[in-house]
C-alpha cells in the first residue's frame, strides 16, 4: 500500500507527505465501503468501475480539445472568439489572466491529468490480481490504461510543454520530501515516454471496437496519437528552433534547457513514419457522402465544383464525380451520421466529454431569435478568408487588412474584394447559396464547399427543421447580421464580426422552448477527438520538411519505412483531404517549393480542421503565433444597417477584441500552489513563481 498512497500524493501535486502506513486504500469516490486495494482488483465489477474512473478525467472541462466558452478557451485562437461571459475571450486574447488561468485552469488541467494518469497506474499495477476477467480482457485493460496514461501526459506536454514523468511504479513514500519532489522532464524525454505507452498500448488494444466501446481507443488510436506527439516534437519551437528568450527561460533548477537546442530532421522523418504506421492499418478512410440528386429543406443539392481535368470525371477516390463535398464534411460533425458509421473516425471520447460540450458550443452558435440560442460563437474575418473560392483560387482581398503587416508578405490579395448582392433574378447562377440567398453579399458566392458546411455569413440560411411551428418558431430561415435585425448588434450576445459558425450544427438543430435553453433539440454529436484526415495532413507535412533519406521502423518492427521528401507520397496525404474537400489540387510549383507547400499545408489545416481544438496549438509549434495572434481582429462593421450594406461588408478592426502576443503566451501557467508543492518544478517563460 505505501506505493499507491505516494502515486496519489506524487500525482496530484507532488504535495508534501503526511499519511502514514495503511493497508486500506480511500475510494469513497468511487466505492461504498473501504476496503483494500487488493479487494478492489479481484472484483470485476469494481475494476470495470476502476477503469471508468480512469477515463471520467477526460470528461473534466478543464482537458477539453473541442470546447464551448464555458470550458478553457483553447478552441479560440485567431480563428473564432466568443462574446460575454465577462469579456472572458477579450480577457484571454489580451493576456489578462494569471497564474490561476482565467478561472483556476491552470491547476484544474494539472491536477485532473495527474489524477487521471494515476487511476491508470494504479489499474495497471493491480489488475493482473484479477482472476474473473479472461486473458484477453485484461490484456485490453492494460492496453487502455497505457494509452490514457499517454493521452493525459499529452494533453499536459501541449499545454505547459515539458512536464514531470512520474516513475511507473511509484517511489517509497518514507524518503523524505526532498528526495520524492521531481523536475520537469525535458520535452525529448516526456515525447519518449508518451511514444513508448503508446506503443506498449497498440500491442494490447483490438483494431477494432463494438459499438458499446467506441468510446475506448483501439490499436489505430494509440498509433495516431503517437504520431500527433510525434509531430510536434519536430516542430520548429521543440526541434531546436525555439525563440532564443523561450528556450533561455525554458530550464531546469540546474539551468538545463527542457527544449531541444539542437534541430534533428529525422524527428519529421519520424512523425511521417507514425502516420504512415496508421494509414498501412489500411482500416481507415476518409468519410464521404454519396451523391444525391435532392432539394429538401436542409439537404440541398450539392455544391459542385468547377470543372477540374483532374478529379470531376473520377469516382471517389480518385475524384469527387460521385460524392457530395459539401455534406461529405458537413456530416462528419453535425450528428448525421452515428460514430460506428463513421470510418474517418479514430477517437472519440464518446460521453468522456464535459457537460455535452459540442451541443454547448452549437448553443452558442445558434442565432438568438429564430435558433432560440446565444448567439455568441463567432468566426473572424481571417478565418473567412482562408477558405478557397470554389475554383481553388484565392478569394479577392484575401488578409488585404494585413498587407503591411510584417509576416504576411505573399499571404494576402490586393485585388477589391467582391462587390454587389445577389438578387433573386441571379439565384440559378448561385445554386450554392440556396433558393433564400437573394440579398447575399457576393463575397460569400462562389466558395469552396467547406465554406458553406462552417460559415454563417450575412444573409445564410438556418433551418430549424426541429421548430414547432404550433409554437411560432419556423424552420427554414434566412438570418441577416445587420444592425436592427433580429440577430443584429445588441449590447450582450452578439457575433462582434458579424459572421457565426455553422460547423457541427444539424439541419435539426434549435434550442429553446418551454422557457429554458434545451439541448435536447441538439442532436447528439461526437468529438472528433483523431480523425484519419488529420493523420493524412501529419503525413504530407512531415514529409514536406525532409531533405534527406531516412530509415525508420515500423511501430512493430516488421518493415522499414523509406521515408523521404517525394511528391508522390506528399500527395497521398493532402489530396484525398482536398478531392474530398471538392478543392482542385496544387500546381507542381507548390509541390517542388518546400516554403510554398508549408504554407499551403498550414492553411490546409486551418480551414479542415477549424474548430477542433488545433489551431491554438498549430500556431505555437509552428512558432507562427507572435505573427497571427497579435494581429488584429477584424470582421463586418456590425454598427451598420441593412442601408448601409457596402459598409457592413467592409472589414474593419473589432477594439474590444485587442490581442497581445507576450512571452507568456507561448505555455499555459503553472499555478503557485504546484510551485509551492514541489521545489524542482521551474515556472513557465514570463510567468512568475510565488512568494
Amino acid at each position: 500500500m505505501k506505493k499507491i498512497i505516494i502515486i496519489l500524493s506524487i500525482v496530484t501535486g507532488l504535495g508534501v507527505i503526511t499519511s502514514g502506513c495503511t493497508d486500506y486504500l480511500d475510494s469513497d469516490y468511487l466505492f461504498d465501503e473501504r476496503m483494500s486495494i487488493e479487494d478492489v482488483f479481484k472484483n470485476q465489477d469494481y475494476t470495470n468501475e476502476w477503469m471508468a474512473r480512469a477515463y471520467a478525467y477526460l470528461g473534466n472541462g478543464y482537458l477539453q480539445d473541442v470546447a464551448s466558452k464555458k470550458e478553457v478557451p483553447f478552441n479560440f485562437a485567431d480563428d473564432m472568439y466568443f462574446d460575454g461571459e465577462g469579456n472572458r475571450y477579450a480577457n484571454w486574447k489580451a493576456g489578462r489572466y494569471s497564474e490561476s488561468g482565467l478561472n483556476g485552469e491552470a491547476q484544474g488541467i494539472w491536477e485532473n491529468a495527474y489524477k487521471g494518469i494515476r487511476q491508470a497506474s494504479i489499474l495497471l499495477e493491480y489488475i493482473d490480481l484479477n482472476k474473473e476477467f479472461s486473458e484477453v480482457e485484461i490484456t485490453d485493460m492494460k492496453g487502455q490504461a497505457h494509452f490514457l496514461r499517454a493521452y493525459y501526459y499529452w494533453i499536459m506536454l501541449r499545454t505547459y510543454g515539458p512536464v514531470p514523468v512520474v516513475p511507473d511504479a511509484g517511489i517509497d513514500y518514507m524518503k523524505e520530501y526532498d528526495q520524492v519532489a521531481q523536475p520537469r522532464s525535458t520535452y525529448d524525454e516526456c515525447v519518449n515516454y508518451i511514444e513508448n505507452e503508446l506503443i506498449i498500448a497498440a500491442e494490447m488494444l483490438p483494431l477494432q471496437r463494438s459499438v458499446e466501446a467506441l468510446a475506448r481507443p483501439s490499436r489505430g488510436a494509440a498509433l495516431a496519437l503517437r504520431a500527433k506527439v510525434l509531430l510536434f516534437g519536430a516542430s520548429p519551437l521543440f526541434n531546436g528552433k525555439a525563440p532564443a528568450e523561450v528556450a533561455a527561460a525554458m530550464v531546469d533548477r540546474g539551468g538545463n534547457p527542457l527544449l531541444s537546442p539542437t534541430y534533428d530532421e529525422s524527428k519529421w522523418a519520424r512523425a511521417a513514419a507514425a502516420a504512415k504506421d496508421v494509414m498501412d492499418l489500411n482500416f481507415y478512410t476518409l468519410h464521404v457522402a454519396y451523391f444525391k440528386d435532392t432539394d429538401a429543406i436542409g439537404y440541398p443539392a450539392t455544391v459542385t465544383p468547377p470543372y477540374d481535368e483532374n478529379f470531376s470525371d473520377k469516382d471517389w477516390p480518385n475524384g469527387w464525380k460521385n460524392i457530395d463535398p459539401f455534406e461529405s464534411y458537413r456530416s462528419l460533425f453535425n450528428g448525421e451520421i452515428p460514430a460506428n458509421e463513421n470510418p474517418e473516425l479514430i477517437f472519440t471520447r464518446g460521453q468522456n466529454n464535459s457537460n455535452e460540450n459540442i451541443a454547448t458550443m452549437v448553443l452558442h452558435q445558434l442565432p438568438r431569435t429564430w435558433g432560440k440560442g446565444y448567439n455568441s460563437h463567432a468566426m473572424t474575418q481571417k478565418q473567412v478568408d482562408a477558405y478557397y473560392m470554389a475554383d481553388g483560387t484565392d478569394t479577392p482581398g484575401m488578409n488585404s487588412m494585413y498587407a503591411s503587416q510584417p509576416g504576411y508578405e505573399g499571404r494576402y490579395d490586393s485585388r477589391e474584394r467582391a462587390t454587389g448582392y445577389v438578387a433573386a433574378s441571379e439565384l440559378a447562377d448561385y445554386p450554392e447559396l440556396g433558393p433564400q440567398g437573394a440579398g447575399v453579399s457576393k463575397q460569400y458566392a462562389k466558395r469552396e464547399p467547406r465554406f458553406y458546411a462552417s460559415v454563417a455569413y450575412n444573409g445564410s440560411t438556418w433551418y430549424f427543421l426541429n421548430a414547432d411551428e404550433s409554437a411560432e418558431e419556423q424552420k427554414n430561415k434566412q438570418i441577416f447580421y445587420y444592425r436592427g435585425e433580429d440577430n443584429g448588434y445588441k449590447i450582450n450576445y452578439s457575433l462582434l464580426t458579424g459572421i457565426g459558425i455553422k460547423k457541427y450544427v444539424h439541419p435539426d438543430d434549435i434550442s429553446l422552448i418551454g422557457g429554458s435553453y434545451n439541448r435536447a433539440r441538439i442532436r447528439p454529436k461526437v468529438d472528433p477527438a483523431i480523425r484519419y484526415a488529420e493523420i493524412l495532413l501529419i503525413y504530407a507535412e512531415a514529409l514536406n520538411e525532409l531533405t534527406g533519406q531516412h530509415s525508420i521502423p515500423s511501430w512493430d518492427r516488421n518493415k522499414t519505412h523509406s521515408i523521404s521528401r517525394n511528391v508522390a507520397e506528399m500527395k497521398a496525404g493532402i489530396q484525398p483531404v482536398r478531392i474530398r474537400a471538392g478543392v482542385p489540387d496544387y500546381p507542381d510549383n507548390v509541390y517542388a517549393n518546400a516554403d510554398r507547400f508549408r504554407e499551403k499545408l498550414k492553411r490546409e489545416r486551418q480551414i479542415e480542421l477549424f474548430a477542433e481544438g488545433h489551431r491554438y496549438f498549430d500556431l505555437r509549434r509552428w512558432m507562427d503565433a507572435p505573427v497571427e495572434e497579435a494581429a488584429s481582429t477584424y470582421g463586418c462593421n456590425i454598427y451598420a444597417g441593412k442601408a448601409m450594406a457596402d459598409l457592413f461588408h467592409t472589414p474593419v478592426e473589432v477594439p474590444s477584441l485587442a490581442p497581445i502576443f507576450a512571452l507568456k503566451s507561448w505555455f499555459w501557467p503553472i499555478h503557485h500552489t504546484e510551485l509551492k508543492r514541489n521545489k524542482e518544478l521551474t515556472q513557465n517563460p514570463g510567468w512568475t513563481n510565488p512568494e
